[in-house]
């Protein structure tokens, strides 16, 4: 994986709720950190289009959905646990994880 790629990813929340607002926090630190600028963030609140939840198989909320760079990845809670995260979107390999 290059230094350079850009990261797709997709938030799915169900409206302002305190663990939807700590996905958000906790994943726009996380990106800060490690991602320097790379990344776009998509927020998507499913009481406002829920339909959209069929599209990446969302079955939890929150649920972070990494689409680029393949393959796509999925994580689901409020991110609190940076060390999952760098692992589950391949930004650690997971024997880091303690």
């Amino acid at each position: 994986m290059s230094d350079e790629e850009e990261y797709t990813l997709k938030l799915y929340v169900a409206g302002q709720t305190k663990k939807s607002l700590e996905a958000f926090t906790n994943l726009k630190k996380i990106c800060e950190e490690h991602l320097c600028g790379r990344y776009k963030i998509e927020v998507i609140d499913l009481l406002e289009n829920p339909q959209l939840a069929k599209g990446d198989q969302i079955l939890a909320i929150p649920t972070l959905v990494r689409k680029l760079p393949e393959p796509i990845k999925k994580i689901i809670g409020d991110l609190s646990n940076t060390e999952r995260v760098l692992v589950g979107l391949d930004l650690r390999p997971a024997s880091d994880i303690r």
